[in-house]
Order: C-alpha cells, then structure tokens, then sequence
C-alpha cells in the first residue's frame, strides 16, 4: 500500500480562502479516490511550514523533559471545563485495551479558554504561545480541508461545516496533542507493550506531523506497513465518525506505533490535530441510510475515553 501525495497548494494557508470550482472539482476528486482506496494521504503545500512544526516540537519536548512534579499540576483531569486537557503521563493510556498502558507521554491542548493554567517555568514560558497559534493554524486547515471533503462527497460543503462551528471552544472536542515517546529498553517492557496501540481514531480526520517514521497503518489486507516520514507534508488520516457520516464510503484506518528494535534507544515526537464535530452535532449517515444509528459526537466520544482510560 502506497499512501498517496497530493498538492493542497490551491487551498494553502497562504492564499485567499476563495478557489476556483475547477481546482476544488480536481483536488476533491484526488481525495476521494484516496480516501475510497487507502484511509490515508499526505498533503503538501498547505501553508503550515516545516519551521512551524519544529518550533511547536521543540517546545513540547522541552515540556516532556521537565521533571515530573513540575509536569503533574497539568495532568488531564484536572480541568473541569475540558476534560480531555492536559498531561497524559507514561502507561496511562491504553488505546488498544488489550495490550498494556502505551509507552508515551503527551500534552492535550483541548481548551483555549484564557482562564487555563499553563505551564509557565523558565524553560517553558512560551509553551502556551506556542501551542495555542498552532492549534489556530490547524483549525484553519481543518476548515478549508472539511470544505474539499463535502465536495468530495458530493455534499454541500455547509454540511460539514455547520457541525464544526465551534472548534476551540469547550462545546467541542477537537485537540491539538503533543506526544512523545521517550528511549525504550525493549527487552524491558511488558508482555505485547507497544508505544502506541492499535486504534482508530475517534472524530472526523485528524492531520499528522512526524518527526521521524515509526508509524503503521494497517492496509485493506489487513497487513500493517510502515507509513513514511516525507518533510513538508501534513498526513491525514479518516476518524470513525467520518466513517459513520459516509457509511463506510470513508474507512477510518488503524494504526499503531511499535517498540524500537532492540538497541535503538532513539525518541519519536509527532503532533496529531484531532478534529472533532461539535459535542452535539448529531452523527447520522448522510446518505439517508440506517447502516449506523444515530449519535451524538460528544456521547461517541464519552464511549471511546472510556475504554482507553478506563472509567475516567
């Protein structure tokens, strides 16, 4: 399986949000077949630069870095108004439930309200900053890209739209998370302990940038392959309720990230943007059939948490 490359130059962040309908027509019609045959694709030229993805990783590792008392205040769980915000410390996450606590720490920027405690020692002072105008940078991708999507299905593009009105707000679920994987000792992990389980994920798509490979994707063979690290590209992968809109037309694909080999004591950072439709859109299949039953994005949500940190 080869993941596809496509020129999102037309609608880059660089230029006016108004396309023409013949370069919408032709990039929509690339994605779909994309989407219909592999779940995965790179885009190029979208805007967002390769020295914003540094910037924004290079300040989260710093964060990781830090001991782990100066890190605990910030722990998910501790924001009432955003649930899902914060610090995710190492095992505490288990995407694939059958397999034991993930070997990765990350940090969830889940709320933008100005009242949120944030990290704010010397060595992380423009964490907040930093963090916050990348997740503005990813909503305005997420947009202009749920704009070619609705196209690529035939759809008005208001469809999806409207359900994702309030990204960056806490009426919606969409998260920017930082991860990292710190140096694994592989003949010292668990039984069947990986750094990332085997998933999907849950909202609409998510955008991905990687510092280095390490991703798997699992193929429509069922066969897991190594997904590459191309610089400069964003990659985009179908969630599940992307795939409960489409009836299946999109498949949201499953992944996971592997131990090093033993000896490679090697650390991956990427930043995943989870987009997510408002907590109470309501999920039904919008090709008018019954194939899923209709759910609210934010109940859907609930359930997933649920099974990869327990009753939480």
């Amino acid at each position: 399986m080869s993941i596809p490359v496509l020129d999102f130059g037309a609608c880059s962040l660089q230029n006016e949000p108004d396309v023409s309908d013949e370069q919408l027509c032709s990039l929509s019609e690339e994605m779909k077949t994309a989407f219909l045959k592999v779940g995965f694709v790179f885009l190029k030229n979208t805007g967002i630069t390769e020295e914003e993805v540094a910037r924004v990783m290079d300040i989260s590792k710093k964060f990781f870095l830090q001991p782990e008392e100066l890190k605990k205040p910030f722990s998910r769980g501790n924001f009432p108004n955003s649930v899902n915000h914060g610090w995710v410390s190492m095992e505490t996450e288990r995407l694939n439930p059958r397999r034991p606590g993930d070997l990765k720490e990350s940090f969830n920027l889940t709320s933008l309200d100005p009242d949120t405690k944030w990290p704010s020692s010397e060595d992380v002072k423009d964490f907040q900053e930093i963090l916050t105008s990348f997740y503005q940078r990813c909503k305005e991708l997420s947009l202009r890209l749920l704009r070619v999507m609705a196209l690529s299905l035939g759809l008005d593009p208001e469809v999806l739209l409207s359900a994702h009105r309030f990204i960056g707000t806490d009426v919606n679920s969409t998260t920017l998370r930082s991860l990292y994987y710190q140096p694994v000792n592989s003949e010292k992990a668990k039984q069947d302990q990986v750094r990332c389980g085997e998933h999907s994920d849950f909202g609409t798509f998510t955008l991905l940038f990687q510092g280095s490979e390490g991703l798997q994707v699992q193929n429509r063979s069922g066969d897991f392959v190594c997904a590459p690290c191309i610089p400069g590209t964003v990659l985009i992968n179908i969630a599940d309720l992307m795939q409960r809109w489409t009836s299946d037309q999109f498949v949201s694909v499953v992944h996971r990230v592997l131990l090093p080999p033993p000896g490679d004591s090697s650390t991956r950072q990427s930043m995943a943007f989870f987009v997510h439709p408002d907590d109470e859109a309501l999920i039904t299949c919008c090709d008018g059939s019954n194939k899923y039953p209709p759910i609210t994005a934010g109940d859907y949500l609930i359930e997933r948490f649920k099974n990869s940190y327990g009753q939480n």
